[in-house]
């Protein structure tokens, strides 16, 4: 009797907070015909082993909508992350600005008054130019396994919280990264960054424009 009532009240919050609004219990995606996201709490689907709040989803959705190049995406969970990611690089972090050489096509600089076109063709792939420092390319790297910048999902993690650089270009400087903001973006959580891994494992190679 005493499991009944235990399981009862479990069932019961769980509830309460889904149609609360609170959505923090776990929830099952599902994709519409438009490619969005949505929850689905139809039984018999199998649960993700992760929670994610309406909010998340809106932002993925948001993401999966804005991105300027076409995504290598899967579905699931995996799309949900790339949608984030995206959301999160694009709409949020400004690395466009940065990694991006020039960041907008000619005719598309929004700061012109011009509709925003963002550079598809060199799209995070570096080069900008920082005093003596260079933006990186943060494409996936073709000779590492198409990882981003060549990177571990842990040395991602290890880069954007430590800004420890694995390439060491600059050792006679410093061997942490010097422009890339750091010290900022390695207070988001993990969930976070690991989605800006995922999407940026998802965007296409680039390689940065010729010098001049």
């Amino acid at each position: 009797m005493k499991r009944v009532i235990a399981i009862a009240v479990v069932f019961c919050g769980l509830l309460a907070a889904y149609y609360s609004g609170g959505t923090r219990a776990t929830k099952y995606l599902t994709e519409n015909a438009n490619g969005e996201i949505a929850l689905d709490v139809t039984a018999g689907q199998r649960l993700l082993d992760l929670e994610i709040t309406q909010a998340e989803i809106e932002r993925s959705n948001k993401g999966l909508a804005i991105a300027p190049v076409p995504l290598r995406a899967g579905f699931g969970r995996t799309r949900f992350l790339v949608g984030l990611g995206s959301y999160l690089v694009n709409a949020v972090g400004g690395c466009n600005d940065c990694h991006t050489s020039p960041s907008y096509a000619p005719g598309g600089n929004p700061f012109q008054g011009q509709p925003e076109k963002i550079n598809t063709q060199n799209y995070l792939a570096g080069g900008q130019r920082f005093g003596p420092f260079t933006s990186r390319n943060i494409t996936p790297d073709p000779k590492e396994g198409n990882r981003p910048a060549g990177l571990s999902l842990n040395e991602f993690l290890e880069t954007m919280r430590k800004g420890i650089d694995h390439d060491k270009l600059h050792p006679q400087i410093s061997p942490l990264l010097q422009v890339m903001p750091w010290p900022v973006y390695g207070k988001m959580t993990d969930r976070d960054l690991t989605a800006i891994y995922y999407y940026l494992s998802a965007i296409p190679h680039a390689e940065p424009p010729a010098a001049p």
